[in-house]
């Protein structure tokens, strides 16, 4: 394995046990508990990584089919889907990208790849009436790694606040102290 995979995976792998020790806190209730409408609950940010992991690593680098409905199917939804649910999605989805990343040459790094997107969702993002079924931007590989790497991290932290917010346990999530 190319030791920038590594590198990216060891760290969403630390950001995915830490998401895992959270759900472990809380209850069914709590993960799909929102602050406030403007907010997203614990429960859509899990929902969000494994659809915006799977989307990029197993659909755009692996060419496996595009199933995403990033709008309806990760935003929308206040609850129904239990903490194993969701954890086992987040497994699962990693695992599927495990496999792929690991193959990856160091040529491969260098390749472009189409990310697909749904038509809604293309326009919610980008606030566009596009007309195609489904549209997509094209990324390297390289800068992909990062881009979903950093995305993952970004709504890891927000999981560990909210967690630390509802429940006051003296169990460190994140294995740091600051």
């Amino acid at each position: 394995m190319l030791d920038i995979v590594k590198y990216i995976l060891n760290d969403m792998n630390k950001q995915l046990d830490r998401m895992i020790k959270s759900l472990g806190q809380l209850d069914d209730d709590l993960i799909w508990h929102k602050q406030k409408a403007s907010t997203n609950s614990i429960g859509n940010l899990c929902l969000h990584l494994a659809g915006n992991e799977y989307q990029n690593f197993v659909s755009a680098i692996g060419g496996k089919p595009f199933i995403r409905e990033r709008s309806r199917g990760e935003f929308e939804p206040e609850g129904g889907i239990t903490k194993e649910e969701l954890q086992n999605l987040l497994v699962q989805t990693r695992s599927q990208s495990t496999d792929i990343l690991a193959s990856l040459s160091e040529m491969d790094l260098d390749r472009e790849v189409e990310i697909r997107y749904s038509l809604e969702d293309w326009n919610h993002m980008h606030r566009t009436q596009a007309l195609e079924n489904e549209t997509y931007d094209r990324r390297v590989i390289r800068l992909l790694l990062i881009q979903v790497a950093a995305h993952y991290g970004y709504h890891a932290g927000q999981i560990v606040l909210l967690t630390k917010l509802y429940k006051d346990v003296d169990e460190n999530i994140t294995g740091q102290y600051h």
